[in-house]
């Protein structure tokens, strides 16, 4: 099974919420930071004091932007690079205000990670800077703070879901002007959704800048083991369309281009990938999907790079499954 989870969430009352999410073909093993378990989703609890404000608290989702990122996983197929490589369940809490049904604000802070600094990275973790490596330690208190605002417009045909933010991942002990201090990333999730009762169309766009390469696509491809690069960019543009072209039939439309940047090289790395699915819902009262997909990736590097050649190329397959959302009751 590609994913197999248990979800239990449910309400006491008008005031307490709960949400339980465990991957069951996930790893049971408790992370160095947080001690819950790798396949522990969430496992939080909220209190609503009345029609405006709500404190959520526990492992929560972050509340980053973007419809993409707020999807369901099992109806993404495949996630942009930046996505798929991004940890998104973390403790910490959130603060939620309604000044209007329409319109949501959220403030969320949470870890920044769920395991110790060396085990998030190594335990002589450097920062590369031109030929010399810095030493990397953690920090006391490594968070991320991030604010959300969630819009519906018109009746809810027009949607957004946009949220920016900042982490905290390690400390420099570079001399003066090497990299000294705090290592922070800096995050610009943007998604805008058109909502019609057959067409449902979103764009996406997700801005990392990232004084230590967190998302590590660039120190992959650059470093040795145990050495990262300061001050990567990465930008990804996800356009997606849902069609509901006929009773019970879905089909699904997907764009996504990404890049990546250097202190050294501009847009060295890009990537350009589609996704296009028909799925097939036989019961209206059961969330059951037959689905037959196929999912193409592009990735190029630019000469200026000096990457090899042989790093870029397609990657395509074809999907013929089934998902079913078993609810027990």
């Amino acid at each position: 099974a590609k994913a197999l989870r248990l979800e239990i969430k449910g309400k006491f009352g008008d005031h307490l919420s709960y949400r339980f999410r465990h991957r069951l073909n996930g790893s049971g093993a408790a992370r160095s930071e947080d001690n819950f378990a790798a396949a522990t989703d969430m496992a939080m609890v909220g209190w609503r004091f009345n029609d405006k404000f709500e404190i959520q608290g526990g492992k929560l989702c972050q509340y980053w932007g973007g419809f993409e990122y707020d999807e369901n996983p099992m109806y993404i197929y495949e996630y942009c690079d930046l996505l798929d490589r991004m940890e998104i369940f973390f403790g910490g809490v959130a603060f939620v205000y309604n000044p209007w049904p329409s319109q949501e604000f959220v403030f969320n802070i949470t870890n920044t990670f769920t395991g110790k600094f060396a085990d998030e990275y190594v335990p002589a973790a450097k920062l590369v800077a031109g030929a010399e490596n810095h030493p990397l330690t953690g920090l006391n208190y490594p968070f991320t703070y991030i604010f959300n605002w969630n819009g519906s417009f018109l009746d809810g045909i027009l949607k957004t879901r946009w949220a920016v933010g900042s982490s905290s991942l390690a400390k420099g002990t570079g001399a003066a002007g090497s990299y000294p201090g705090e290592l922070r990333t800096y995050l610009a999730y943007l998604g805008q959704m058109l909502h019609l009762p057959t067409f449902q169309f979103y764009l996406d766009a997700y801005f990392n800048h990232e004084d230590l390469d967190r998302t590590r696509i660039a120190s992959d491809l650059f470093c040795t083991p145990g050495t990262y690069l300061p001050n990567v960019d990465y930008a990804s543009f996800v356009a997606k369309a849902n069609w509901q072209f006929a009773p019970k039939w879905n089909f699904i439309g997907k764009v996504m281009y990404e890049n990546a940047s250097t202190e050294d090289f501009r847009n060295f790395r890009t990537s350009l990938g589609w996704v296009g699915c028909f799925e097939y819902y036989p019961m209206d009262d059961q969330d059951l999907c037959f689905f037959l997909a196929y999912i193409r990736k592009d990735r190029s590097f630019s000469q200026e790079c000096g990457l090899p050649a042989a790093l870029s190329g397609t990657m395509s397959r074809a999907e013929l499954g089934i998902m079913y959302r078993i609810k027990a009751y």
